[in-house]
This record gives C-alpha cells, sequence and structure tokens, in this order.
C-alpha cells in the first residue's frame, strides 16, 4: 500500500455507453476560483466522459496534489493566495509530473505560462467542447484522434450558467470592497475580465482590463460596471450567441 505521501489515481469514472466519450476514465483537476468557469469545465468533462475536481486555490491544490495524482492539471493564472505559475513550476519539477495547463482569460499571459512549464495554454472562454477535448488528449496522450464526429451545437463555445456568473459578480464586488492595494484590485480586475470574456461582455471586460493596468485608480468605474450588472436580471446577464451564417438574428432569438 502507497504510504500517506504517495499520490494516489483516482477510480475510473463508470464506462459511458456513448463513443463520443473520448476523456473517458480521466481525472482533471481544475485550480479555478471562479464559480462560472468551473462550471462550464465540469459539464464539458461530463460530456466528455472524465471526472472533474476543483481546487479554488493554490493552498487547496497542493492539498489534493499530496493525496491524488490526476491525469491533467487546469491552472488558472489569476488565483486568490497567488501567481497560477508557481504551481506550474512546482509540478514541472516533479519526476512523476501530470500534464499541466494553464487558464486565462488573458492570453498575453500564453507565452509566460509556457515558459514556466505548462503543456499548453487554455484561453477563457474555454471551448468549443471538440476543441477542449482534443487539447487535453494532447497533453495527456499526444494524440488528438476523437471517437466520432461531434454533433454540429458541440462546435459553439461553451456558455456559462447564469446564476454561477451572479455569484462570480456578487463575490468579486465583495473582495472589491475592501480592496486598498493595486495587487489587490488587479487581482480581482483579473477575476472579473476573465469572467466577462466568459460571458462575452466587452464593455465589462474593457473596463476590468483598464482597471487590472491601473490599479486602485480604476476601482470607481469597476465597482460601478460590478452593481450595474448585479442590477440586471438574470436572464440577460448573458450575451445571446449570434444568428448562424445566413440567418437573421431576429430569427435567431424567436
Amino acid at each position: 500500500m502507497p504510504g500517506p505521501d504517495s499520490p494516489l489515481h483516482l477510480p475510473q469514472a463508470p464506462a459511458s455507453d456513448s463513443q463520443g466519450a473520448p476523456l473517458q476514465g480521466m481525472t482533471l483537476l481544475a485550480v479555478e476560483d471562479s464559480r462560472s468557469a468551473s462550471d462550464m469545465l465540469r459539464l464539458m468533462c461530463q460530456r466528455s466522459g472524465a471526472r472533474l475536481r476543483r481546487a479554488e486555490s493554490l493552498e487547496v491544490a497542493r492539498s489534493h496534489l499530496r493525496c491524488y495524482r490526476p491525469d491533467a492539471v487546469l491552472v488558472d493564472i489569476g488565483l486568490p493566495d497567488g501567481d497560477g505559475t508557481l504551481l506550474i513550476r512546482d509540478l514541472a519539477a516533479r519526476r512523476d509530473r501530470p500534464a499541466v495547463l494553464a487558464m486565462s482569460g488573458d492570453p498575453d499571459l500564453a507565452q509566460a505560462a509556457l515558459a514556466s512549464g505548462a503543456t499548453a495554454f487554455l484561453a477563457k472562454p474555454i471551448g468549443p467542447l471538440a476543441a477542449f477535448q482534443r487539447q487535453i488528449l494532447l497533453a495527456v496522450t499526444g494524440s488528438t484522434a476523437l471517437p466520432l464526429p461531434l454533433p454540429a451545437e458541440d462546435g459553439a463555445p461553451a456558455r456559462p450558467d447564469p446564476l454561477a456568473l451572479h455569484d462570480d459578480l456578487l463575490h468579486a464586488a465583495a473582495l472589491l470592497s475592501c480592496a486598498r492595494d493595486d495587487r489587490r484590485t488587479t487581482f480581482i480586475a483579473g477575476f472579473v475580465e476573465g469572467v466577462a470574456r466568459m460571458s462575452q461582455d466587452g464593455e465589462m471586460a474593457r473596463i476590468a482590463h483598464d482597471a487590472r493596468l491601473s490599479g486602485v485608480t480604476g476601482q470607481e468605474a469597476l465597482r460601478r460596471i460590478l452593481a450595474d450588472r448585479l442590477a440586471v436580471p438574470l436572464g440577460d446577464l448573458i450575451a445571446p450567441p449570434p444568428p448562424e451564417a445566413g440567418q437573421p438574428a431576429a430569427a435567431q432569438s424567436a
């Protein structure tokens, strides 16, 4: 029996009758503090046959990794207790390292993540489903072959749950009310920018991006946009999907 410090593989997920589950039996650890991002990842994993565990901070992730050895670790770059590249470096130095994929709503962070030892970089919003499956397969097995072509709707980007998105915005507003320095403001603004990108909210993404660069001086604009979005009915929080090619927008929303 392995010792108390030896990582253990989690039990495999139950076998699926679907041939379209290319990640069947895999266990993924998502190091992600956003509820909406975690929910989207969980849904994609469920549809792919994989099991997902979540750690909302570096500390919790390290606790998980002392007990379990997932097939892949998906690490958000901006975490409440530090930079995700710190964990990526630690994992890259392991002799028995899992596949490590960095995640961020800021594509400019891709180079730093890969230089830290990440196998790949996933830009938020993550998806579509087939692309996500191929990225995980390539990182874990070296192959991108999917068992069967996916339905056409699986080519669309994943979309967050409105309630999870609302919870993320509420969490960001609470954190911002206590932020007193540039470092903390930069983290909160980065969190909001990632959430805004997932919900395709260009205005909020722009304001959060500016606040991430300006620090405390950008707090007021960030506070206003969060208050504005929290006042919106849940059903209107997420922009409707674009119409299909050749289909009028009015017909798409009907």
